[in-house]
């Protein structure tokens, strides 16, 4: 290691900061590790034998980003991204857990079969830890206690089509039948929520006024606020029927703060997390024929923007996520073609696994949140959300030594060609961000360190929610 952040060879050793980030608050402290697990914050000035003492200053050291919701594609669309590159970029990001959606790989992971066939493929690929969702499609109830035993923390549905062939959609009657299975086994309900009744009518209007496919408005229209709105009432209603904790993925539409809000408050077991892109840019911004751009739910206007930040000052939105989904250039339309440019052709998702932490950071403290926040924000609460609030998430005695070493100071300009992930298509090239990651410490050992890059090996592994 350079003389910045000398880390041992081994996992035994005292990481000391005058900002270290615990559930008591930020204070001087040293991180006492010992083969790869906490045991002690212990004052700064600890003295014990038989540990090598790392020295991070003022920087700040802050638990692991747990990031609850990433694609990976792999096996199957491999091409798309990867187990390997997908953690290399969440190591160089300051992020020590994955969680694995159940598509866009093949098979999908709606079976403890399924499971177990990807769970093969990690093998010498993780760099850091990885867990995975499973997935509740027609048909497949009889497998959800299967996998609630395999060890997924929940199983994600969609409401709507998905894109993909092989994970099709639910209607309410499939969830009637899911939904007790899930509560019993102890396992979350995630919910893609956009109904497709409001697609079917904007899209139909798209098509009679001949709108211009290249233009972002006109996607913005195929996907109102409405078919979100419409989604998650019904699956408020259904948490409520069945007393089946509920989890909202990436929600976009501010109209449906209100709903989540009262049915929070009269006890309904229902979360919602939102995504960076949703908190940074704004629809008003995006140029015709930029399809990196392109997620599903759409990027809104910036005044919808405003109010998800409020629905996190409030609590409603508990989680901040990335919804990592890349693919090739060439089903984002932009390599040539009769569509290039093509909002309505591109395949929607958004890449930006590796800039969490730093595009997080860059929005909250310019609206005066803190370091303590922006832990429980993308740390402590997607750990709990992911069965895994016992051992991440925390900087705490018993808990794994997922730490990140960063400087909230410093800032970066993002150059796509140096991003980790498989392909470098994304929105956040050429935007300054604050916040750099030194050093990202996963299980005890270095995964990332700025001065030295990756680990000569892989050193993450396989994690599974206990039952």
């Amino acid at each position: 290691m350079s003389s910045e952040l000398q880390f041992p060879a081994t996992r035994t050793f005292v990481l000391r900061s005058r900002r270290v980030v615990t559930p008591d608050g930020i204070m001087a402290a040293a991180v006492v590790v010992k083969d790869g697990r906490i045991v002690e914050v212990a004052p700064w000035d600890f003295v014990g034998g038989g540990y090598t003492r790392v020295e991070a200053g003022d920087l700040f050291v802050t638990p692991g980003v747990v990031d609850s919701h990433v694609h990976i594609n792999e096996p199957g669309r491999t091409e798309w991204e990867g187990f390997m590159s997908a953690t290399q970029a969440a190591a160089a990001g300051g992020i020590t857990t994955v969680v694995d959606m159940p598509l866009n790989c093949i098979p999908a992971t709606t079976s403890r079969d399924n499971a177990e066939r990807k769970q093969d493929v990690l093998r010498d690929q993780l760099f850091v830890d990885v867990a995975f969702w499973g997935g509740v499609i027609p048909g497949n109830a009889a497998e959800l206690p299967g996998l609630a035993r395999f060890g997924v923390p929940g199983c994600k549905c969609f409401t709507c089509p998905s894109g993909v062939d092989e994970f099709p959609h639910v209607v309410a009657a499939d969830l009637d039948i899911a939904m007790p299975i899930l509560r019993d086994t102890g396992t979350t309900l995630l919910v893609h929520a956009e109904a497709p009744g409001p697609l079917d009518v904007a899209e139909a209007a798209l098509k009679a006024d001949g709108s211009d496919p290249r233009a972002y408005a006109t996607y913005l229209r195929s996907r109102p606020k409405s078919a979100e709105d419409d989604a998650i009432a019904m699956i408020i209603a259904l948490s409520e029927k069945h007393r089946c904790p509920a989890h909202i993925v990436h929600l976009s539409s501010s109209t449906a703060l209100p709903l989540l809000k009262a049915a929070q408050a009269r006890g309904v077991r229902i979360t919602a997390e939102t995504c960076l892109h949703y908190l940074t840019f704004a629809a008003e911004e995006i140029g015709d024929g930029d399809t990196p751009f392109k997620c599903a739910p759409p990027i809104r206007e910036a005044s919808n923007r405003e109010a998800l930040w409020a629905g996190i000052a409030d609590g409603t939105i508990s989680m901040v996520v990335s919804d990592h989904s890349p693919c090739t250039p060439q089903l984002k339309k932009l390599a040539g073609g009769v569509d290039q440019g093509s909002f309505m052709a591109a395949w929607g998702g958004i890449a930006g696994l590796q800039l969490g932490l730093s595009a997080l950071w860059t929005q909250a403290r310019a609206r005066g949140i803190g370091v303590e926040q922006m832990v429980r924000l993308h740390s402590e609460n997607t750990a709990t959300l992911a069965g895994l609030g016992h051992r991440k998430g925390r900087i705490a005695a018993g808990y794994d030594a997922d730490l990140v070493v960063w400087d909230d100071g410093a800032s970066f300009t993002v150059d796509p060609d140096v991003l980790k992930h498989k392909h470098h298509i994304t929105p956040w090239g050429g935007r300054t961000l604050d916040g750099v990651v030194k050093a990202t410490i996963v299980g005890g050992r270095v995964a990332w360190h700025r001065a030295e890059g990756l680990a000569s090996r892989p050193g993450g592994s396989f994690v599974a929610t206990p039952r």
